[in-house]
């Protein structure tokens, strides 16, 4: 009871100074946190050579992206691990253990063998490592939101949260800064050992990480349910098997989650593949325009949670799902306009079409390296597919495969015919630095990440005040982490498949399309305002 009595004085005499020491503390080690996840998403195409090179180019990248996404696909059972540990032992000690583990993995990535080395081994170990961070980051938000919200004076925990919501970018910031540098450092070595020393530079930021956190004190609020005696002993099934908060888990996750994470990934992440992999632009001037893009937008998640003190959290949330769902289309067909003309220009004047009956033609993925395109449909498939180039299928029973190029109609797989069609057609093998239309591209992915800033900015805030102190961080974190975790970590990986199978590189944008659409209607008609309740309530 002392324990409580001392926390209560403690809180009562709360500064403004202190206030800003609890941001910082908690924000820069989830910056870190999220620094050494992101990495991976940077350094996708590199790790793709280094690691999954038993494969075609295409697959190879796809299962960069996969293992990309096997962190995601763990951070719900990292949600319920270290979400119960939060609720019974406390938000300081279980989110001290997260950063430690996430820290180790990433720095044990930068010292593995590569395929080339170790064979089958290397990406083997690669996936448990990925999986090994989305654990840890499993339990690394819930515990940032509550233990910030629970400090935040009334009026004030949109503001307050929204800085960890920052974190996010700001660890893709960090991580896209550090991969430039490297690439300085290492220049023409960069894919051989180059791409390690991001990785290996994450030990220094979890010794810092570490002490900040070692220095905090626990919440107030859990320090008072503790001292009340009614901490939870079984989290877990309080939340999940009592309908009237399973309910509200499920509103969580549908309404707001699902429809969040995919406008994260789609502003910060799959933006990058788009403009590398199908606009063919220079990855350093892609990685530029990102970070340039992303420190202009990384303040406006602090202000939407800021307004949503004042107007509420649903409107914001509901406003940035609506324009997601309606504005992707057009947004990322604007920037292939700008960031690679010369192939926009390519494609309207002299479409690529290939006509083949469908029996004779396969998705281009191999899972285990084995497997044949040999059909002179699949040839000429794998070819565009690697060349990055726009098509459309038509299906022609019977008929042998054709390309038409413009005007000109290509019978069979002949690669010298292709390859001089298109130069003929103007299809460029990379994008023009020098014809990006920089401004524009800067503010087009600026206009993503204000969408993401929107959905993102109150979102703390509203999964702290929709449940009870006893269960909050294992209730919020669940649904959080499906929605990231799956919906959106699952974003690369399954738009970038869709755009190889229809030869419509803005095919992918479906997936982020639909989700948001569906998280609009859900969250009109279930959401409930929260930004006046009273999260102090056991």
């Amino acid at each position: 009871m002392s324990d409580y009595i001392q926390q209560q004085g403690a809180t009562a005499t709360h500064s403004r100074r202190e206030e800003r020491k609890i941001i910082f503390a908690s924000s820069l080690g989830t910056v870190f946190e999220w620094y050494d996840f992101f990495l991976y998403g940077a350094l996708a195409a590199v790790i793709s050579k280094q690691f999954f090179a038993g494969v075609n180019d295409t697959t190879a990248f796809i299962f960069a992206l996969m293992a990309f996404a096997a962190g995601f696909l763990v951070r719900p059972f990292g949600a319920l691990v270290f979400g119960r540990l939060g609720d019974m032992i406390g938000r300081k000690y279980t989110f001290l253990i997260t950063i430690v583990l996430m820290g180790l993995s990433t720095f044990a990535v930068g010292l593995l063998p590569t395929y080339a080395s170790i064979g089958i081994a290397a990406p083997i170990i690669l996936v448990v490592l990925r999986m090994l961070q989305g654990l840890a980051l499993g339990g690394e938000y819930g515990g940032a939101a509550t233990y910030v919200a629970e400090h935040a004076p009334p009026g004030k925990r949109g503001f307050h949260t929204g800085f960890i919501q920052s974190t996010a970018t700001l660890g893709l910031l960090l991580s896209l800064i550090v991969v430039l540098g490297s690439r300085y450092v290492s220049g023409d070595q960069f894919e051989t050992w180059g791409w390690r020393l991001p990785f290996l530079l994450s030990i220094v930021l979890l010794g810092i990480s570490t002490w900040i956190r070692m220095s905090m004190h626990e919440s107030p609020a859990f320090v008072k349910m503790k001292a009340q005696g009614k901490v939870s002993k079984s989290p877990i099934r309080e939340s999940f098997t009592s309908w009237p908060n399973l309910k509200v888990v499920l509103t969580a996750l549908f309404s707001i989650n699902a429809g969040q994470a995919v406008t994260f990934y789609t502003a910060q992440f799959y933006v990058l593949f788009f403009m590398t992999q199908m606009l063919k632009m220079d990855p350093a001037q892609a990685n530029t325009l990102l970070i340039i893009s992303v420190v202009i937008g990384a303040p406006f998640f602090v202000f939407f949670g800021w307004l949503s003190d004042r107007i509420g959290r649903k409107p914001i949330l509901m406003l940035g799902l609506l324009l997601a769902t309606l504005c992707y289309f057009p947004m990322f067909k604007a920037l292939s306009y700008y960031a690679n003309p010369q192939i926009d220009a390519a494609s309207r004047q002299s479409p690529i079409v290939v006509s083949a009956d469908p029996q004779g033609c396969t998705f281009q993925f191999d899972p285990v390296g084995k497997a044949r395109f040999d059909s002179p449909c699949d040839k000429v498939k794998t070819f565009l597919v690697k060349q990055g180039l726009p098509y459309s299928s038509v299906a022609a029973t019977g008929s042998d495969v054709s390309v038409s190029i413009g005007e000109r109609t290509i019978s069979g797989f002949d690669e010298a015919a292709m390859r001089s069609a298109i130069e003929q057609a103007g299809y460029p093998a990379k994008a023009d630095p020098a014809q990006v239309n920089q401004a524009m591209v800067v503010l087009l992915i600026v206009a993503m990440i204000l969408i993401a800033t929107m959905t993102y900015g109150p979102l703390a805030a509203v999964m702290v005040e929709l449940f009870p102190t006893r269960i909050r961080y294992t209730s919020m974190s669940l649904p959080y982490h499906i929605g990231n975790g799956w919906f959106g970590g699952f974003l690369p990986t399954v738009s970038f498949a869709l755009v190889v199978y229809t030869g419509d590189i803005f095919y992918g944008l479906w997936y982020p399309v639909l989700i948001t659409g569906v998280s609009l209607v859900v969250g009109i008609f279930c959401l409930k305002e929260t930004k006046d309740v009273d999260i102090d309530k056991v």
